[in-house]
């Protein structure tokens, strides 16, 4: 397992380089998740607004402006944090992350090279600031240019990953109520961000997007159809992450003997032991090839990532195909919904969770969720072709 990108290149290519001990391997596949898809979303509405289901719009155009000066006051915000905290962090690596000290305890401490951070953001405003003011006119035109629905694609993204966190952070709490007190009583960064439910970022992650389609006058389900192929593909690729960082998103314990009718599966893939994992959970390795992580799982356990990821890109192969044999809006999002509420049904079997009472039944939050899920998918389906028949 690798926890950081640290660890990958440096067991593969003998590497040192501590400054990359700050890019979590698991945030790094949730980085390709999105980018994968931002990039299918970008995809279907551009084909999606060529047979004339959604449209761009209309806004206005300012040139020869004044300067922007809470534009300019943003940007430079961010040259700040170059030279105050990025750069002190670049310069400082190989002694600020030695022994297993935490990388985010010292990326949101007050260290860095603050005088260097005031000096990059002045020096970014100065230059902004002159280079707006020659371009600038005694009389601004303002006139009003179309622009592609297909701009829509970065605001949906960043919509969906600021609601997916907090409702991903809220399920979790639920579930996990004592986690809450001992955030309260313990304050600290990994606390606030360790521990998200999946369903929960999606649920929260789709009320926030629907929102802001309803105030810009979107046809939800057009957009819903759009979206949810990429929704599968990005949640297969942040498994990815899970598997290979060893977040704790495993399985329960499997110590019995792989079946003959899977002889062709390689044991790890039966069983496995996470060596290295980002909790530092289980029994110490011996002879573990990083100082800073060295535990494994004993017994191994179901590698249930690696299920996810096989089973969420079936299912977004199956959606993609889906999507040009289809003109009844809603249908794509409906099957998205069955085939997203079985699977994750099917794997929380195996999987270790919490186990609560919902209707006098029990079961895990996921499985509850995912009956809905099923339920919610198949009501769509078929309410959407009784119509069409009609």
């Amino acid at each position: 397992m690798y926890p950081t990108l640290y660890h990958v290149f440096y067991d593969w290519f003998g590497l040192d380089w501590s400054w990359m001990k700050m890019l979590n391997s698991f945030g790094f596949f949730v980085a390709l998740a999105f980018i994968a898809a931002n990039y299918t979303l970008t995809l279907e509405i551009k084909r999606k607004e060529a047979l004339g289901f959604i449209t761009g719009g209309v806004r206005k155009v300012i040139r020869g402006g004044a300067p922007n000066l809470t534009d300019i006051f943003t940007a430079s915000l961010l040259f700040f944090i170059v030279g105050w905290k990025l750069i002190y962090l670049l310069v400082n690596a190989s002694e600020l992350f030695q022994d297993g000290a935490s990388p985010q305890a010292i990326i949101f401490s007050s260290k860095g090279y603050f005088p260097l951070g005031i000096l990059f953001a002045v020096g970014f405003a100065v230059y902004r600031y002159n280079k707006d003011k020659k371009t600038q006119l005694d009389k601004p035109i303002i006139s009003e240019e179309a622009f592609s629905a297909t701009e829509y694609t970065g605001t949906i993204t960043f919509l969906a990953a600021v609601g997916g966190f907090v409702g991903a952070k809220m399920f979790h709490l639920f579930e996990n109520p004592d986690e809450l007190k001992a955030f309260f009583a313990h304050p600290s960064l990994n606390g606030f961000i360790a521990g998200l439910t999946v369903y929960g970022g999606l649920i929260v992650g789709t009320v926030v997007v629907i929102s802001w389609a309803k105030m810009k006058k979107i046809p939800l389900l057009v957009l819903s159809d759009a979206a949810t192929p990429g929704m599968m593909l990005a949640y297969g690729i942040g498994r990815m992450g899970c598997h290979v960082s060893g977040d704790g998103d495993w399985g329960v314990v499997n110590s019995a003997t792989k079946p003959s009718f899977l002889s062709w599966l390689p044991d790890w893939a039966w069983s496995y032991d996470y060596p290295n994992n980002v909790l530092n959970e289980g029994e110490p390795l011996v002879n573990g090839a990083f100082s800073d992580y060295g535990m494994h799982l004993v017994p191994g356990v179901f590698p249930t990532p690696l299920y996810e990821i096989f089973m969420a890109f079936i299912i977004f192969g199956i959606l993609w195909y889906m999507r040009k044999k289809t003109d009844i809006p809603g249908i794509i999002s409906g099957a998205y919904l069955i085939f997203n509420g079985i699977e994750r049904f099917m794997i929380e079997k195996i999987r270790v969770n919490n186990v609560s009472s919902y209707l006098g039944m029990k079961m895990t939050q996921a499985e509850f969720i995912s009956i809905l899920f099923i339920l919610a998918g198949a009501g769509l389906v078929g309410f959407l072709l009784y119509k069409r028949k009609k």
